[in-house]
C-alpha cells in the first residue's frame, strides 16, 4: 500500500505545517504521527524538502485542472489565491522558511497559468500580435504574484481578494473616464 502511506505522510505533514513552522517539523514527528517507521518515510521521500516540493507541485496541478477556463482577471487572481488559502497557516510557515524559493517558484507558475488562461481566451479570434499578449500576460502575472507576496509579507491580515477586485473595479472606472475625455 505505498500510495496509502505516501498520502498519510503528506496529510500528516500538512497538519503539522498548519500547527507550526517548517523548521520545527522533523521526519521523526511525521513518522510518529503516522505510525510508520523512518524507512517507510525514506522509501517515499528523500527528505522533507522533497516532500514539500511534491506537495506544492501536486497542488499546482490540481489548481490547473480545476480551472481549465477563467472568465476575468479577477477570477484569475482568485484562482491563484486558492493556491494559498486552502492551508493559509501552512503556506505562511512555508513562506517564512528556507523553502520560500520553492513556494515562490510554484506561485509564479500558478500566476502565469491563470493569467495566460484568461488572456488567451480574451484574445481568441483577435488579430493582436502574440507579443502584445505576452506583454499583458507578463504584466498581470507579476501583479498577481506581487499582490500575493505583499499580502504574505504583511501577515495575511487583509482580504486580499476583495482588495484585488476593488483595484480592477477602479481600473475599469478610470478606463471609462478616459473614454469620455
Amino acid at each position: 500500500m505505498p500510495n496509502f502511506t505516501r498520502k498519510a505522510i503528506q496529510e500528516t505533514f500538512i497538519t503539522l505545517l498548519d500547527e507550526r513552522p517548517l523548521n520545527k517539523i522533523t521526519v521523526k514527528d511525521i513518522v510518529e504521527t503516522c505510525g510508520i517507521n523512518r524507512n517507510s518515510f525514506y522509501y517515499h521521500y528523500q527528505d522533507l524538502p522533497a516532500l514539500l516540493e511534491e506537495l506544492i507541485a501536486q497542488r499546482v496541478q490540481l489548481l490547473m485542472s480545476d480551472h481549465p477556463t477563467i472568465d476575468s482577471m479577477e477570477d484569475s487572481f482568485d484562482a491563484a489565491l486558492d493556491f494559498v488559502l486552502d492551508h493559509k497557516r501552512a503556506v505562511f510557515h512555508i513562506y517564512n522558511s528556507l523553502s520560500r524559493d520553492v513556494f515562490e517558484r510554484y506561485l509564479m507558475e500558478v500566476c502565469h497559468y491563470v493569467v495566460a488562461t484568461y488572456i488567451e481566451a480574451a484574445f481568441a479570434g483577435r488579430e493582436d500580435e502574440d507579443k502584445n499578449k505576452e506583454m499583458l500576460i507578463r504584466y498581470h502575472k507579476c501583479a498577481c504574484f506581487g499582490h500575493i507576496i505583499d499580502w504574505l509579507n504583511t501577515g495575511m491580515k487583509d482580504d486580499v481578494s476583495a482588495y484585488f477586485h476593488q483595484v480592477y473595479a477602479l481600473r475599469l472606472g478610470w478606463q471609462d473616464d478616459e473614454a469620455r475625455i
